[in-house]
């Protein structure tokens, strides 16, 4: 199916009150919620989500100043996407240091009311998403907002479905994400060179996902590389050092 796509002369969108950034890519999307209540009736009623979506608009420019609606895109029940910032624009919802790295797709549900995302809502943020992969050379990532970013969003829900691979509705579930063995209770790092069949089975996770790195158990210059490009990309502290975090992060992140 087609995107469903409602532009902004459409919902009536006030106009940015300055130049957007550009953006060349991104990793991939970030998921949000609009973090107070939503009203069930919008799932009955489109005007409703046309009135909510101007109402996050006023929000942002008027409480916070911001040029525009800070979301890319807006997800309603009706597997209907509102254009906001739109493809190549930088958007203003991630947090600050966040936004060049992903898109951010806003579901209208909330933390009250309307909390369980309908299908229609979670047709329409993967609608946006390949739209985003199309138009504006997004990466494969799919994530919640509160990855990187301290925040409940996109609430315990949406954050499920985006743990669980962001199936279609009605399609199989994919498997379940692996989890991490335990945390060998060493910090991995380099220099001196560690050796050790916990660096063997680190390396081993990372060359799983794509990684070019020697599984031969020994914790050097280029293990750290791969470590500080690994913690990089899931925007935690780029040490170079395999901590409880980034343990966990090789087996249960998202993948690129």
């Amino acid at each position: 199916m087609a995107i469903d796509l409602v532009l902004r002369r459409d919902w009536r969108a006030r106009s940015p009150r300055g130049s957007y950034t550009q953006l060349e890519s991104t990793r991939g999307v970030k998921v949000h919620y609009t973090g107070g209540r939503v009203d069930p009736g919008i799932v009955r009623d489109h005007a409703k989500c046309v009135a909510l979506v101007q109402s996050i608009q006023n929000f942002h420019m008027d409480s916070n100043g911001w040029i525009d609606i800070g979301y890319s895109f807006v997800a309603c029940p009706h597997r209907k996407v509102f254009e906001g910032r739109g493809a190549h624009h930088l958007p203003a919802a991630n947090g600050a240091g966040l936004n060049s790295g992903h898109y951010a797709v806003l579901g209208l549900v909330g933390n009250a009311g309307l909390v369980q995302p309908p299908d229609g809502v979670l047709h329409a943020i993967l609608d946006a998403i390949l739209h985003l992969r199309e138009e504006g050379a997004a990466g494969r990532e799919i994530k919640g907002h509160r990855d990187g970013f301290n925040t409940d969003c996109p609430g315990d829900p949406l954050y499920g479905w985006v743990r669980r691979g962001a199936p279609r509705p009605g399609g199989q579930e994919p498997p379940t994400p692996p989890q991490a063995p335990p945390f060998p209770g060493r910090l991995l790092k380099f220099p001196p060179v560690m050796r050790g069949d916990d660096v063997r089975t680190w390396q081993r996770q990372m060359s799983r996902r794509g990684w070019t790195v020697d599984v031969d158990g020994a914790y050097g210059a280029g293990s750290r590389e791969v470590c500080r490009r690994f913690q990089r990309e899931q925007e935690i502290p780029d040490d170079g050092v395999v901590g409880p975090v980034t343990w966990k992060l090789a087996w249960e992140a998202a993948r690129a």
